[in-house]
């Protein structure tokens, strides 16, 4: 197995309260950017990767996407779709209802983040590690959100949206690779947090760290949305 064969698991389920009112009748994923719908940014930066299977987590408002972007053979990948069904699951309880579709091990990335990086250095390194599961890092320092990550030695030491500590200088990057096995003692059909599952592997000193010096852009606020609209425009000027 290399990096280049784990499909992509994009969490992409939750309700967007804080892009009110853009996302009162669309997904994020459909969100504008640039004149384009957000997932296509993503598709395309997934694919110039090499990353051609993707296993869409998605709930609210999905069959939009569905819709709109089919099977992925228009865009030269695999598309295939985990709905939440009637009730939210979660981050991690969507990753535990798409399991079958996403074999040993995979990546997972939120559907709202845009990270222009080498995505599978991060595969390569993971496969390396041996642990059962990887989240990238990032110094933030306090930056562009509270720092939630005690980071050493390429492993997880501590993280915690919650309690602070001075040590914490970085924060979870938005990427991460796991194996199915990393899920094996969470319940099935129920709410998981993924934030619960990544707790539990560095308990169990299972989780590496991969560290990253580009910084990360989102769309989880209109803050976010407007200067990352900013950034791809000015690229496709040049």
């Amino acid at each position: 197995m290399t990096s280049s064969d784990l499909p992509v698991a994009l969490l992409a389920g939750g309700m967007a309260t804080r892009l009110r009112p853009i996302t009162a009748k669309i997904p994020k994923l459909l969100v504008e950017v640039a004149g384009e719908p957000f997932f296509s940014h993503q598709l395309r930066l997934l694919k110039k990767n090499g990353l051609t299977h993707i296993v869409l987590c998605v709930g609210y408002l999905g069959e939009q996407i569905v819709e709109l972007y089919g099977d992925g053979a228009k865009w030269g990948v695999k598309i295939d779709y985990a709905f939440d069904g009637p009730k939210l699951l979660g981050t991690g309880g969507a990753l535990i209802a798409a399991l079958p579709r996403l074999g040993d091990a995979f990546y997972v990335l939120y559907g709202d983040s845009y990270l222009p990086i080498d995505y599978r250095a991060t595969g390569d390194f993971f496969l390396r590690s041996g642990k059962l599961g990887l989240m990238t890092v990032y110094e933030n320092q306090g930056r562009y959100d509270t720092s939630n990550v005690e980071f050493a030695d390429n492993e997880i030491k501590i993280y915690d949206k919650k309690n602070k500590t001075p040590a914490m200088r970085h924060i979870d990057y938005g990427l991460g690779v796991f194996r199915a096995s990393a899920f094996d003692a969470f319940p099935r059909d129920a709410v998981v947090d993924l934030a619960e599952v990544q707790k539990s592997l560095v308990a169990r000193r299972q989780l590496a760290g991969f560290e990253m010096k580009e910084r990360f852009y989102e769309i989880g606020s209109h803050e976010g949305l407007n200067e990352l609209d900013a950034l791809l425009r000015e690229g496709l000027k040049g």
